[in-house]
């Protein structure tokens, strides 16, 4: 799969209707918690029930190298949506390896699917 490929799936779906709302401060953990909130405007319709197939291959996605950061928040908040052990085991292995560029991200987005996979 390639970042075309995966927003042309999202782009294709729709967006999830929802009302976001981001409070701005001055402390990091705020920042980076409104900044998760607010990415869920990138979720589509239907996201809460990928195939799993279509969870690996967007897994595998993550780990290129050269991907972009918006690509990355996008796949990350779509699998933190997902009831599946697969997804829960790609978003521990990204929080074990990622930079600290998408640290809180990555944290907030297990922290989801924690919750989703209880």
């Amino acid at each position: 799969m390639t970042e075309k490929v995966f927003f042309e799936f999202l782009n294709k779906r729709g967006r999830a209707d929802m009302v976001l709302e981001s409070v701005s401060a001055g402390d990091v953990a705020i920042g980076a918690a409104g900044e998760f909130i607010n990415a869920h405007a990138l979720l589509p319709k239907g996201y809460d029930n990928l195939p799993e197939d279509y969870i690996v291959s967007i897994g595998d996605l993550l780990f290129q190298k050269g991907l972009e950061l918006r690509t990355k928040k996008a796949i990350l908040i779509l699998l933190a949506h997902q009831v599946s052990d697969t997804a829960l085991t790609i978003l521990t292995k990204f929080n074990l390896s990622s930079g600290s560029e998408l640290k809180s991200f990555a944290r907030l987005a297990l922290d989801e699917s924690l919750m989703w996979n209880e």
